[in-house]
C-alpha cells in the first residue's frame, strides 16, 4: 500500500538542466451544457522542503527563543503554520522513499515535470526502484547513504535527460553517472554539499519556470536536506560562536540557521521569477530532533516532550491560503500524496493511506483533534 512518509523521504550538486518540454498547461474539462467550458485554472507548482532532525521547537515560530530563523517565520506568517504535524518515527527509516516515489508518479503521469535534489536510499544506479524508474525526471544528490552524509563528497550522482550533445550523432544525450566536484578532491573541502543543493534547487526552479516556452508546464520539486541532524558536519559554529553554550548546541544552532538561509533564497528566487503565487511550498522535517554528537534535543526546544513524534510543518501559498493561520489539523506524511493531487487537479492512487488537507489549508478545517501546544 502506498503512503508518503517524509520520515521516509531520501536524504541528502550539481546544477540541473531542464530540458524536457510537453504540455501540460490549464485543463479544459467536458461539459455537456450550453454553457462555455471554464478551463481549469493554471496548476500550482508544489516544493516539498523535508529538513532531518529538526525537532518541533527548534524555529522561533514554534516557540524557540535563543536565536531567530527569520525566514521560516516569514514563511509561516505569510501562510499556515500546524502544530499536529506528526513525522510518524523518531528516525529516518528503511522505507524511505516509498512516499516520493508514488508522488513522482502521480504528478508527473498528470504532466508535472519532476526532480528530487537529496538523498536516495532504496537501491544503487543497477535498482529497477532508483529516482528516475519511479517518477522523477531529474535527480541530483546520493544513492548511498554514507556516501551522503559526507557533508565534502568529491562527487554526486546527476541523472539529467537530454543534456549532452554527441558530436557524431547530433542528438542529445542523457546524462546518469557519478559527477565529480573537484573542488572536494584530493582531501579538499570547498564544495559543502548541502550549499550546493541549494544552488541545484535554485536552478531547477529557475530552468522549469511555468512558461509559454514549456507550455506553462508546473513542476514538483523534492529537496531533502540532511540538516540539521545533531552531529552532522557544519563549516563553522557562525555566527554563535560567541554564545555562552555548550560547543555541539553552537554548531546545532548554525546548522538551523544554515537551513533557514536556504529556505530565504528559494524565497528569493520565486520572487525574482513571479512565481510567488502559483507556487506552494511544503516545509517539514522526515524525522524529530535526536541525542547525538553531544546535543541535548532539549536545550532549544524545551516546550515538548522528547518522545513526542511531533516536527513543523509549515505551508505558504499566497492567494490560496490566508496568511497568519496557526492550525491544531492533526495529519501525517500519509496525507501529503492526496493533498498535493488534489492541487494539481489529479486523483491520487487509489487504495492508499491518507486523506486530502487541502481544506485545511484554507482554513476550512481548523481541527480533528483535540489541540496540543
Amino acid at each position: 500500500m502506498n503512503s508518503i512518509g517524509f520520515n521516509c523521504l531520501c536524504r541528502a550538486v550539481v546544477l540541473l538542466a531542464a530540458l524536457l518540454e510537453f504540455s501540460a498547461g490549464a485543463q479544459t474539462p467536458l461539459v455537456f451544457t450550453n454553457a462555455a467550458p471554464q478551463a481549469i485554472p493554471r496548476r500550482a507548482s508544489i516544493i516539498l522542503i523535508v529538513a532531518d532532525g529538526l525537532g518541533y521547537g527548534d524555529l522561533s515560530c514554534y516557540g524557540q527563543t535563543k536565536f531567530q530563523t527569520p525566514n521560516l517565520d516569514k514563511l509561516a506568517a505569510e501562510g499556515i503554520r500546524f502544530t499536529n504535524y506528526f513525522a510518524g518515527i523518531a528516525a529516518s527509516s528503511p522505507a524511505r522513499g516509498s512516499g516520493e516515489t508514488t508522488i513522482a508518479q502521480t504528478l508527473k503521469n498528470s504532466g508535472y515535470h519532476t526532480g528530487l535534489i537529496g538523498q536516495w536510499n532504496l537501491g544503487d544506479e543497477n535498482s529497477p526502484v532508483t529516482p528516475w524508474k519511479t517518477g522523477f525526471d531529474e535527480f541530483a544528490g546520493y544513492l548511498n547513504s554514507k556516501d551522503a552524509e559526507n557533508f565534502y563528497a568529491d562527487y554526486i550522482w546527476r541523472y539529467a535527460p537530454k543534456s549532452i550533445y554527441n558530436e557524431t550523432n547530433g542528438q542529445m544525450e542523457t546524462f546518469n553517472d557519478r559527477e565529480t566536484i573537484y573542488t572536494n578532491t584530493a582531501g579538499q573541502k570547498g564544495e559543502y554539499i548541502p550549499d550546493l543543493y541549494t544552488r541545484a534547487a535554485l536552478n531547477f526552479i529557475k530552468n522549469n519556470q511555468p512558461d509559454e516556452f514549456n507550455h506553462y508546464q508546473p513542476f514538483f520539486l523534492l529537496l531533502n536536506y540532511p540538516v540539521p541532524k545533531a552531529g552532522m558536519t557544519v563549516p563553522s559554529d557562525a555566527p554563535f560562536s560567541e554564545e555562552p553554550w555548550p560547543q555541539p548546541e553552537k554548531k546545532q544552532a548554525a546548522l538551523i540557521a544554515r537551513l533557514d538561509g536556504y529556505v530565504g533564497q528559494l524565497q528569493e528566487q520565486l520572487l525574482k521569477l513571479g512565481m510567488t503565487n502559483n507556487a506552494v511550498i511544503f516545509f517539514t522535517s522526515g524525522s524529530v530532533a535526536q541525542k547525538a554528537g553531544g546535543v541535548d534535543p532539549e536545550f532549544f526546544h524545551s516546550n515538548i516532550s522528547t518522545n513526542d513524534l511531533r516536527v513543523p510543518m509549515i505551508v505558504h501559498w499566497p492567494e490560496r491560503i490566508p496568511a497568519g493561520q496557526v492550525s491544531s489539523f492533526k495529519w501525517s506524511p500519509q496525507d501529503f500524496l492526496p493533498t498535493a493531487a488534489a492541487i494539481a487537479f489529479t486523483k491520487p492512487p487509489a487504495n492508499i493511506d491518507g486523506n486530502s488537507v487541502l481544506p485545511a489549508l484554507s482554513g476550512q478545517a481548523q481541527t480533528n483533534s483535540p489541540a496540543k501546544n
